[in-house]
């Protein structure tokens, strides 16, 4: 079978009959919602520029919808799976519908958060149909622990796309819009209906590409220093950043002291602040001397 009959794709009878063979009901607790359209899948495909060379990282396959299609465009293709059942079943389901490629697969039974190593070459992309209630930790943890990884596209809920790809200023600008800003290139890359999946989630979803930095943000801070700010001015987003940091600096006279020398305004709130800007002031933190005798 040539790999780009559609065959090797699964449609909606083919995942509900795969689902029903190995007792599958998809589970809100891990935030399953199987695709089930085969144009959707290539679409993602599309839109992800997988290429020829790529070894791409999926995290979630599920049923493997997707790591077909994937499969016919990457070189290789390394899926990252929590569930047992549907860990046993995906090699299967692979060797069956895309045998000609079945050696440029390879299965990791883990939860993706405590994924350190990959087998085979590095990673040079990261596709997935992200499970809604892990979908940012998930990313954002990839593209820490990979940073060969160029390209990212996942398809998560519409809202957390919006705050992914949110900028400086948005309603919606928030943790998640400054920590991927961190790593990448962020911008909604499209939405996708509820109909393609099953069972059909109650909320649309949304595309959402990431292109890694050429140069990392010009800092002395390290990335969990510059990401304690983050989470200190969105903790209270309501308050002025002089308030909201106050914990973080020791004090709001030396929250005022580092935003000052990182030329952000006192009176400014988080959700203003680029991600450099987030860098410098956390390159501004005053140093506290200790008192002496006193213990850390």
């Amino acid at each position: 079978m040539s790999t780009t009959e559609p065959d090797a794709l699964l449609g909606p009878a083919d995942i509900r009959e795969l689902a029903a063979a190995l007792g599958v009901r998809p589970t809100k607790q891990r935030g399953q919602n199987f695709v089930i359209d085969a144009n959707t899948v290539r679409r993602i495909v599309r839109t992800a520029e997988v290429r020829p060379e790529d070894v791409v990282v999926e995290v979630g396959p599920g049923l493997g919808s997707l790591t077909l299609a994937l499969l016919e465009a990457a070189g290789r293709v390394v899926a990252v799976e929590i569930d047992d059942v549907l860990a046993g079943a995906l090699p299967a389901t692979v060797a069956a519908r895309l045998p000609e490629r079945a050696d440029r697969f390879a299965l990791v039974h883990r939860d993706a958060m405590s994924v350190t190593e990959l087998p085979g070459p590095a990673p040079t992309a990261l596709v997935a149909n992200l499970p809604y209630n892990v979908a940012v930790p998930v990313l954002l943890t990839m593209l820490e622990r990979f940073p060969s990884i160029e390209r990212t596209l996942v398809m998560v809920q519409a809202e957390v796309a919006d705050r992914l790809a949110a900028r400086p200023g948005g309603k919606v600008y928030g943790v998640p819009s400054v920590k991927a800003a961190w790593y990448a290139d962020v911008k909604r890359a499209g939405s996708i209906g509820r109909t393609v999946f099953w069972p059909a989630p109650n909320v649309d979803s949304g595309l959402v590409s990431l292109v890694r930095r050429t140069e990392p943000i010009a800092t002395t801070a390290s990335r969990a220093e510059v990401f304690a700010v983050v989470d200190a001015a969105f903790a209270q987003r309501r308050k002025t950043l002089r308030a909201a940091l106050a914990g973080w600096a020791g004090s709001a006279a030396a929250a005022e002291a580092a935003l000052v020398g990182a030329g952000v305004s006192p009176q400014a709130r988080g959700e203003m602040l680029t991600v450099e800007e987030f860098a410098a002031v956390a390159e501004n933190k005053p140093v506290v001397d200790e008192a002496p005798g006193s213990s850390s």
